[in-house]
């Protein structure tokens, strides 16, 4: 029984984990990274590089970024984005040395043909235009640079973390990308906003993101790290000039950015009309299994993300994900039916509906159950136990109360993803076992329900370029 994704953004082989740099690029979408192509653990880390011209099917290329022996990214090019530079394609991202201890460098890559538009090959400078974090601020954790443009001038933002435990996003004025100026905190772990939502677990913020919406606010997404990841979380609110010539964050809300246990690390990409965001699932069964595998690691499916108007997160499948749809689906009602190893299922709950997905060989079943009039979604999966600290235990999602509740769940090998009334996502990996019956139960008074099971044979598999 293959677990293995086929549809999603993954090397054949090796580990994978942050996604970075979505670009767009002459008519593609273009996708790197984190990757060792030489086994299945997170070490000597590579850019990984995959494009598309709709977003479904993914042309591999070769590694765009490597270590260089000696150089300021000698242990690992670790996470970054990808901006337009006068024309040229840059990468912006950290470079890790043998004795890093946690705060890494700013690098540059450029593209070698900005006129190739599939990017193939990439150039770094030898020199990191920032070499760790600014004096004074007790900074232990230094990494993940984000770079966008507000006000008709270049940004870019840093997660780091203090000695006294503070997780914070630092700021730099980037105009020249290759002159960049310490321009303050954007936001700390003290906003009392941040400090309702996310506690005070995290002692890093990693990977911030932000996007901007039409209404004009912004939306800070962060990775929370605790001395490993742990999980991601969300702010709205209103970009400001600081008193110092900078920039600052002022928020009104915010929340956890996906529901699901494995799920982590997002990257962002602000188009005209839309932003889209991708995330990292990790494995989560015993590292024996991953090792015979020989991959570890996937990118889940593209995200649109926005906001509502009271400022919470939201968020439904790309709509180019429905090119993968067959012709004809193979599931109109809620009759009992198998599901296969990959489907797209879309629910219309009017009142409590349990929804199976799979039954094990003494009759436990992974379920969900919706109830519009409460607001909620559980999702049990406890019989098909995950590794990792956070457990098996039933999640239950919460969204405002409704006549009905619109539900949609991409599954694609051991990745499922739920995505509940286009205002929150649960990311989860379960992985099948000999003797399970996968088959659709849904039980609700009027219920909808509509599957396609996309075929890789018919709509072509992922090429290596």
């Amino acid at each position: 029984m293959s677990h293995t994704p086929r549809f999603r953004v993954r090397p054949p082989a090796g580990w994978i984990n942050d996604p970075n740099g979505p670009f767009r690029w002459r008519g593609r979408h273009h996708l790197f990274f984190q990757y060792n192509p030489n086994a299945p653990v997170h070490a000597d880390i590579h850019w990984g590089h995959a494009s598309s011209r709709d977003l479904v099917h993914w042309d591999h290329h070769p590694v765009a970024l490597t270590p260089a022996p000696g150089g300021p990214d000698a242990a690992g090019c670790w996470s970054g984005c990808v901006v337009d530079d006068a024309g040229t394609p840059t990468a912006v991202y950290t470079g890790i040395d043998r004795d890093h201890t946690g705060l890494g460098t700013i690098c540059l890559a450029r593209a070698a043909d900005p006129d190739d538009e599939r990017l193939t090959g990439w150039t770094p400078l030898p020199t990191p235009v920032v070499a760790g974090p600014p004096p004074g601020l007790d900074v232990v954790m230094f990494r993940d640079p984000f770079v966008f443009r507000h006000a008709d001038r270049r940004w870019a933002l840093v997660g780091a973390g203090h000695a006294d435990g503070t997780p914070s996003v630092l700021l730099y004025d980037c105009d020249d990308l290759t002159d960049w100026r310490f321009a303050g905190v954007l936001l700390d772990g003290r906003d009392p906003v941040a400090a309702d939502v996310f506690g005070d677990k995290a002692v890093g913020w990693e990977c911030p993101q932000l996007y901007g919406t039409p209404g004009g606010d912004h939306v800070l997404l962060l990775s929370l790290w605790d001395g490993d990841p742990c999980s991601t979380g969300y702010l709205t609110g209103r970009l400001e000039a600081s008193a110092e010539g900078g920039l600052r964050l002022l928020t009104r809300v915010g929340g956890r950015l996906d529901q699901g246990r494995d799920f982590y690390a997002p990257a962002v990409l602000q188009e005209p009309h839309r932003a889209l965001l991708w995330g990292w699932s990790w494995e989560a069964r015993p590292q024996e299994e991953v090792h015979r595998a020989g991959w570890a690691g996937v990118l889940t499916a593209p995200r649109v993300v926005g906001v509502h108007p009271d400022g919470s997160l939201r968020v439904r499948p790309a709509p180019e994900l429905d090119l993968l749809r067959p012709a004809e689906p193979f599931v109109t009602a809620p009759d009992r039916v198998p599901l296969p190893e990959t489907y797209d299922l879309t629910i219309t709950a009017y009142g409590p509906t349990t929804v199976s997905l799979l039954r094990d060989a003494s009759g436990r079943e992974l379920t969900l159950r919706a109830d519009p009039a409460g607001g909620t979604v559980l999702l049990d999966r406890g019989a098909w136990p995950r590794t990792g600290r956070e457990g098996s235990a039933p999640i239950t999602v919460h969204v405002p109360k409704a006549p009905e509740l619109a539900l949609r769940l991409l599954v694609d090998g051991s990745l499922l993803e739920l995505f509940v009334a286009e205002r929150a996502t649960a990311t989860e990996r379960v992985y099948r076992r000999p003797g399970d019956i996968a088959e659709l139960v849904v039980d609700g008074p009027g219920a909808r329900v509509t599957g396609w099971a996309p075929d890789p044979q018919r709509l072509g598999r992922p090429r290596g370029r």
